[in-house]
């Protein structure tokens, strides 16, 4: 019997390790249909997931009471498990380069608890030869078990997109690789189970890690050219969005949209893949231009904010301007990585008062993470400028007019209206002085 037999027959567990805005939902619909073993090194989350309550928001709390994920921050439970997929974070060092701590440390955890004859799938963003060349050996020394005879390795990189309810885990197609055919067989086969939109097998666990690293840089030059493009257009007073609309009309015109490129994707990915490539000796041209762009996106916006400040005669120094939205995306409560930081800490240099509103965060992570306290609309009063930073659909009810009582001045009103969720016309009217990317 296979493992992918005995694990659909409930005679062998799978294990999710890390249970972050990844992890989750693959515990969650695994659990439908076979048993879970849930593994988080983060006691208080595993607690919150015990209660019932859903942090990521990515599956909902009432999923979350129902689930039957065994929910553990005990590392020993992961020996009753014999599939392990890994999905914890991969983020990037200040200085730009990967920081594979967390992979590292959880094939560290796997490895102390992996048995014979198990199945270990990496699903973290990593660039070419990670998994088979750092991660395998940690695998080894930690177990004392030899890989491709008493365990083995495949990649399936994760393609969940935070905050959204259409493309789903369930509904997009998933790309699965494994150290032979035995093993690719096997996992293609377990994650079939939850995959309604089906697998592709690649043709090896390199071409897995590059096949995710290079999806997200992709997207991170298209925006990086929108980008480019609004700040050519600014320069010419010409609306970026018009123009977008107009050559939207042929068919195939890319749609996207300038705005700030931030989160744990984006934002990271294209720095793994010009790391590698700097190790062979290569300087990425088009993938780090591309990053540069869009790494100054937030300090493009403040300087925008202050130059219309100035417009309305305000003294820079003690003015106040709310922002609203702190997350890296809209309608989702991640803040890593967030570039409205960088809006924030470049206004912060004028000394001016900022004070954030987002109702979709945790306050004492923010408070934690960033140091930042967070306000609501009724606590907002003299407010010198707006900069509508992130477009959640809790702030499209939002009119003109209630904006208009948060001003100190209703003659001298700076809206900054980054993804353009007002209408420009309409806000000059009302007499704002209105600027968008």
């Amino acid at each position: 019997m296979s493992l992918y037999e005995k694990i659909k027959n409930r005679k062998e567990k799978i294990a999710i390790v890390g249970l972050g805005y990844v992890g989750m939902p693959i515990a969650v619909a695994f659990a439908k249909k076979v048993d879970i073993i849930g593994f988080d090194i983060s006691k208080g989350k595993v607690e919150l997931y015990k209660n019932g309550i859903d942090p990521t928001r990515e599956v909902g709390d009432e999923v979350i009471k129902n689930t039957t994920v065994e929910f553990t921050s005990d590392e020993t439970k992961l020996k009753e498990a014999k599939f392990h997929i890994v999905a914890v974070p991969t983020p990037i060092k200040d200085d730009k380069t990967p920081n594979l701590k967390p992979v590292l440390s959880a094939s560290e955890t796997v490895g102390r608890n992996l048995t014979k004859g198990s199945i270990v799938v990496y699903e973290s963003t990593v660039y070419p030869g990670v998994t088979e060349e750092i991660c395998i050996p940690i695998l080894e020394k930690e177990s004392g078990l030899k890989c491709g005879m008493d365990f083995k390795v495949g990649y399936s990189p994760e393609r969940i997109n935070p905050g959204d309810k259409v493309h789903r885990l369930e509904t997009i197609v998933k790309v699965v690789s494994g150290m032979d055919e035995e093993s690719l067989e096997n996992i293609a086969k377990v994650y079939e189970l939850v995959i309604d939109a089906g697998v592709h097998k690649a043709e090896s666990i390199k071409v897995a890690e590059a096949a995710k690293v290079i999806e997200n840089s992709q997207r991170d030059i298209n925006i990086a050219f929108m980008n480019e493009l609004s700040i050519i257009f600014n320069k010419l007073n010409i609306d970026t969005q018009a123009v977008l609309k107009a050559a939207g009309t042929k068919w195939n015109f890319l749609n996207f949209t300038p705005g700030l490129v931030g989160g744990h994707c984006i934002g990271v990915d294209p720095y793994y893949l010009t790391y590698k490539a700097e190790q062979t000796g290569y300087h990425s041209q088009i993938i780090l231009s591309g990053r540069k762009i869009n790494d100054n996106m937030g300090k493009y916006v403040a300087e925008n904010t202050v130059k219309k400040l100035i417009k309305a005669n305000k003294q820079i120094r003690g003015s106040k301007v709310a922002i609203f939205g702190l997350t890296f995306k809209e309608n989702c409560p991640d803040i890593r990585n967030t570039k409205v930081i960088d809006i924030i800490n470049e206004l912060k240099e004028y000394e001016i008062e900022v004070k954030v509103v987002d109702p979709e965060v945790d306050k004492e992570e923010v408070k934690r993470e960033y140091d930042l306290e967070l306000y609501t609309l009724d606590d907002l009063k003299d407010i010198d400028g707006i900069i509508l930073a992130v477009p959640h659909n809790s702030f499209n009810d939002i009119k003109l007019k209630e904006l208009d009582k948060l001003y100190k001045n209703t003659q001298e009103k700076v809206l900054i209206d980054v993804k353009g969720m007002f209408n420009k016309e309409e806000a000059e009217e009302n007499n704002y002085i209105y600027w968008k990317l």
